[in-house]
Parts: structure tokens; sequence; C-alpha cells
């Protein structure tokens, strides 16, 4: 908000030097808040009604007004007859101008003596005298709202409440919502046309389904709506189904990272050297800095087995038969293997000229969903691929 000092300062700092700015007027007083409509509101009275803004949305005296209205019945002209014979006194003004429903029913309604009665049955009287007790002052009791929400969520929308409907469902949301009657509020959610707490209720019925499947809401939901228990299913199983396919694609994304890896660590070691192991040309390198290549220590045992086995032919070995493997696939990524200093890489790309359709396809879908592991994140496709 723009304040009249911050306007004034500004102003003065302006048209007057600043060597003797002169002070700013004092402010008129501010008029009464009953005679200003767009009143200031202070700090604490903000954070007061912020704090019952959940319970009411009016003052404490209109709501002790209403509460009053209410109770003592002053002038009533509406009788609600409700179950066991029930009855609450009220104003057809009132409640035809909160629901539209009802103001239908008043007009509708037998005999156009002083007092007219409708009836709303169904549900526990005292909740139906929570519900009439909203439509006053949109005020309610946290431990009646606990108690009777979902009914109050039915009245709301059978009577065309929305603001009680909404609020129904954010205090179902914000923790009245639990396991035993997630399966009652779904139900209700779908006959009370509330998309988003249904959302919210599938939701947590997929997520703790074992424990949904075991409470009472469910075996009744069984025995009355079949039809309902065979989509809920059926959505579980298409989730489990996504949860399943979403993990093999995230370990699938992770061996092809830790491939790519083993092939920089694979390339570092013929090329460079690491530690204690590298080319015949060169020395190792052991006062060096640990190795960057995560994968170079497990590669380093690979390489020396490989080296010492007598059995290294394809098929001899479980071990040297994964290296066979690791240089065939390294050919696969190698940029120029004419200046590749990894053994073999020329050998396995010749070969691969002779190899079946089918194989040869099956190496290059590997090979390139390998490249496309890390150039989503940004690294670069092979480090060989920029060396000479």
């Amino acid at each position: 908000m723009c304040k009249i000092e911050d306007v004034v300062d500004s102003y003065v700092k302006e048209k007057i030097p600043p060597k003797a700015p002169p002070k700013a007027p004092p402010l008129p007083p501010c008029p009464p808040t009953t005679a200003n409509p767009k009143k200031v509101m202070t700090k604490s009275k903000a954070n007061e009604m912020s704090s019952n803004k959940h319970q009411c949305s009016m003052n404490t005296a209109t709501r002790d007004l209403y509460d009053r209205l209410f109770d003592e019945a002053y002038r009533a002209d509406v009788v609600v007859h409700t179950d066991i014979g029930g009855q609450i006194y009220a104003h057809a003004s009132i409640l035809g101008m909160t629901s539209p429903v009802i103001r239908h029913m008043l007009n509708q309604s037998k005999g156009k003596t002083r007092r007219r009665s409708i009836s709303i049955r169904g549900v526990p009287h005292d909740a139906v005298r929570v519900f009439i007790r909203f439509l006053y002052s949109s005020c309610y009791n946290p431990e009646e709202m606990k108690e009777y929400i979902l009914h109050l969520l039915v009245l709301s929308h059978v009577y065309v409440v929305p603001h009680l409907k909404r609020e129904c469902e954010i205090q179902l949301e914000n923790g009245l919502l639990n396991i035993e009657n997630v399966i009652d509020v779904f139900q209700l959610a779908l006959l009370c046309d509330a998309p988003r707490l249904s959302l919210i209720c599938h939701r947590l019925i997929l997520s703790n389904f074992k424990a949904v499947l075991a409470s009472e809401g469910w075996t009744a939901m069984k025995e009355s709506h079949p039809i309902l228990e065979r989509d809920i299913l059926t959505t579980v199983v298409q989730a489990d189904t996504r949860r399943k396919a979403s993990v093999r694609k995230r370990n699938e994304k992770k061996m092809y990272a830790q491939l790519y890896e083993a092939m920089e660590a694979l390339v570092h070691i013929c090329r460079d050297g690491c530690k204690t192991i590298g080319p015949h040309d060169k020395e190792p390198k052991e006062d060096e800095h640990p190795c960057g290549y995560t994968a170079c220590k497990g590669l380093e045992l690979l390489v020396r087995h490989f080296a010492a086995c007598r059995l290294k032919v394809p098929g001899g070995c479980t071990h040297c038969k994964r290296m066979w493997k690791l240089f065939e696939l390294h050919s696969r990524l190698c940029i120029d293997s004419d200046v590749c200093r990894v053994p073999l890489c020329r050998n396995f790309k010749d070969r691969s000229m002779k190899l079946n359709k089918k194989e040869d396809m099956r190496w290059k879908i590997l090979a390139r969903k390998i490249v496309r592991s890390r150039s989503i994140s940004g690294a670069p496709f092979f480090s060989l691929a920029s060396s000479t």
C-alpha cells in the first residue's frame, strides 16, 4: 500500500534542496470504521480473524446475534421436520436466501399460514440442526463438523449450499479423511460431484490398499456396489503395472549409466593409466589424486583377471566373457578405432560387419540407449570421441 508519508517525502526531495527539508505535515485523523467502507484492519485483528476463518466468516457480535436468532427462534415462520419426530424452528427468509432448493420447498409447501413446514429426513436430527445453523452465519462447531461431516456433505450437495460443501471438502482434506472412512467419502464424493475430493480419496486408496481392503467400508461397498469395487481393483492393477514399469525403466537407466561409466573407465585405463594399471608404455600414477571414475576399481580387477586367466576364450570363463562383452560394446561406441588404445577395438569393429542383422541391431540399440542415458543429463556422448 502506498503511504502518504512516502509520497510527501518524495515530493519534498524533488522540489526542495536536500539541505533543509521541511517536515511532512501530520496525517489527518482516520474516520470511524463504521463510516468508512474500506476500513483498515489491524494486525492483531487480522490474525484473530485468520485463526477463526475455518470456523466462521463473520465477527463475534454478528455471530452471537445469529446464534440468538436461531436458538431462540424469534418470530420463526418455518418448522423443519426431521427423523424420529424432531422439529427445528427457523426463518424462511434466511433459509430461502442461502438455499434455492429450500426456497422452492417453501414456495411449494401446503397452506399459506404464518408458519410453513418442510421435511429433511434420512440424516440424524443433530446433523440437520448443524446444517440449518450453518445457513444462518456460515459458522459451525469443530466437534460437530467432525462428527457429522459426511451428512453435511450430502446435505450441502442436495440443497445446493456450495460454501458448506467446500468447507466439508477442506476439512476432509486437512485431517478428517482416514483409512476407515475413505471408502465412504469416495462414494459420497462421486455422488456429490466433488472431483477433487474423489481424486484425493482414490490416491489414498491406492497408496494404502491393503489397509483399506481390511476396513468395514470396503466390505460394505463390496456388497452394495460391486461395480465400483471392480473399477477400484482395475485401477489398483493399472497403478501397480505403471509402478513396475517405472521401476524397470529407472533400473534400466541406471544400468545404462553404469555401462557408460565402465566404458569411460576402460578408455581411461587403456589410454592414460590409473594407479597400478595402465598401458605398457606409461608408468603407473600411484601418487596422483583419487581416481574420478567410480567404475575404475572394479574394472581394474576385471582387467587383471583377464590378463592372467588361461581360459579367456569366449564361454570359457565367466569373468573373461564379461570382459569380451565390454570390449565389443566399446567398439560400438568408439568414434575412431584407428587411434584407440583399447585392445581389440578394431577387431570387434570388423567383426560387427559379419554379424547377422538381428544381433547387429541388438548391439546398436544397446549402444544408442547407453549414449542417450548420459546425453540427457548434459554430459558428452563418449569421452573417447574428443581424444586423439
